[in-house]
């Protein structure tokens, strides 16, 4: 498969993942209120934020009060558009991590659901609630590492603000991807370098699916409405990534031995 039809794959996941809203629309009701406490508690930090982003670019760039007034103005406002494009980068890990460990008990259970629906092999493992808040803690640590990074591209001369915001939404995006299948693959009990393998071996799929989830979480109060069907989404993008595993083919195989080329792995989940 080229890059394109993989990427659009892990963005069909999410589709798949909101089709869970008519399927199950009481079970996907109970991520609702977890994500609404998330996304309560990040706008009580980002309004104020926003209301200060005018002082705040002025304390981030002394060297301009001697400038032209209009060349002073336009670097503030592109300063200020770039923290408040790494303030949202930072805003979507927090939010994910607030609302998957509030709502554990929650997304366990859309997360079986779809796996009981996906059918066999279910995994025999749960993992714990410190589990969630240790991969919680990793979120943070990592989209802050992400905001730190936008704040670098955008200080870009002409080019920074508009790489930034696009550098924002797929690192995030990928970002969320790994850790919203964390679930699925702590389930399974998989090391953290067999579970990083698999992330690489479909990282267009993974970035697809990350994207998108980052897109609807910066419509207003589309992460709320989104973060039960990206749970739903990502046990399919992580089931679609154990298939393609399971189906490839061994390397001690006799196409190997023989110099043979070998086939492309059946990618079911995609077609599904």
């Amino acid at each position: 498969m080229t890059l394109i039809t993989e990427f659009f794959a892990g963005v069909r996941m999410l589709l798949r993942g909101f089709a869970y809203w008519k399927q199950r629309p009481a079970l996907m009701a109970l991520g609702l209120l977890p994500a609404a406490i998330a996304f309560a508690a990040l706008v009580t930090a980002l309004v104020p934020l926003t209301l200060n982003l005018g002082p705040l670019s002025d304390a981030i760039t002394p060297f301009a009060d001697g400038w032209i007034i209009g060349w002073r103005t336009a670097l503030r406002i592109a300063v200020g558009f770039v923290v408040f494009v790494a303030a949202l980068a930072l805003s979507a890990a927090l939010f994910s991590a607030l609302a998957l460990i509030i709502g554990d008990p929650f997304y366990q259970r859309i997360w079986r659901a779809v796996e009981g629906d996906l059918g066999a092999p279910l995994p025999t493992g749960e993992g714990s609630f410190w589990s969630t808040v240790n991969e919680g803690i990793r979120l943070v640590l990592t989209g802050t590492l992400v905001a730190v990074l936008v704040l670098l591209i955008g200080l870009v001369p002409v080019v920074g603000g508009a790489l930034a915001a696009v550098g924002g939404v797929f690192l995030t995006g990928r970002v969320l991807a790994r850790e919203l299948t964390g679930r699925a693959f702590d389930a399974r009990d998989l090391a953290g370098t067999v579970r990083g393998d698999l992330l690489r071996a479909s990282r267009a799929r993974v970035l697809g699916f990350g994207v998108a989830t980052q897109l609807c979480f910066l419509v207003p109060l589309g992460a709320v409405l989104t973060m039960p069907a990206a749970v739903a989404g990502a046990t399919m993008l992580a089931r679609s990534i154990l298939d393609r595993a399971a189906s490839a083919p061994s390397p001690t195989s006799s196409d190997a031995t023989s110099g043979a080329p070998s086939p492309s792995p059946t990618d079911q989940s995609a077609d599904a």
